[in-house]
């Protein structure tokens, strides 16, 4: 059987977004940077423990929009969430808790997890453990150490957020 579920990336500009999901769909990295303008739609799917199909369609969002109808619009009918943040830069964690209020508006009850990307990037890290912990906490959400430039937990990311989303049998 597959299933199909649509899930958002969610974060500040230039947290990674895109490039976690190029990692993830496509297995590569590009040092070069381009800004998302809309919505950008991947596609990826998962064999399940049960053996069936879960087809993943990640829509990647701009980043830092204002919450108005056409970010409402994106994120209607999705199965779950990634929210995104950079551990070099402690200001993208601050919003992670307005993100997913405005996401959980439009899909309440829906799975997230956290995505703490850029781990890579050990000497210029700003975060720590606790203050990400602290946040998927008051999410309610897993957290994730992740690297687009090294895969770092990008596969175990999806794949947790998948079972998530299986788990609350919110698939189409």
């Amino acid at each position: 059987m597959n299933h199909i579920a649509k899930i958002c990336l969610i974060g500040d500009f230039a947290v990674g977004k895109t490039s976690l999901i190029r990692r993830f769909t496509e297995s590569r990295f590009s040092e070069t940077y381009l800004s998302t303008i809309g919505i950008r739609v991947s596609r990826k799917t998962l064999q399940t423990p049960d053996a069936s199909h879960l087809t993943l369609l990640i829509w990647d969002t701009a980043g830092s929009e204002p919450f108005t109808t056409v970010v409402r619009s994106y994120y209607r009918g999705s199965h779950g969430a990634a929210l995104v943040c950079d551990v070099t830069r402690p200001e993208t964690i601050a919003s992670l808790l307005r993100y997913a209020d405005e996401f959980h508006a439009v899909n309440p009850n829906v799975p997230l997890i956290v995505m703490a990307n850029k781990i890579d990037l050990r000497s210029k890290r700003a975060v720590s453990d606790a203050q990400l912990d602290e946040i998927a906490a008051a999410l309610d959400a897993q957290l994730f150490f992740t690297s687009a430039r090294t895969g770092e937990g990008v596969e175990e990311a999806f794949l947790a957020l998948g079972q998530s989303i299986i788990g609350k049998e919110r698939v189409v």
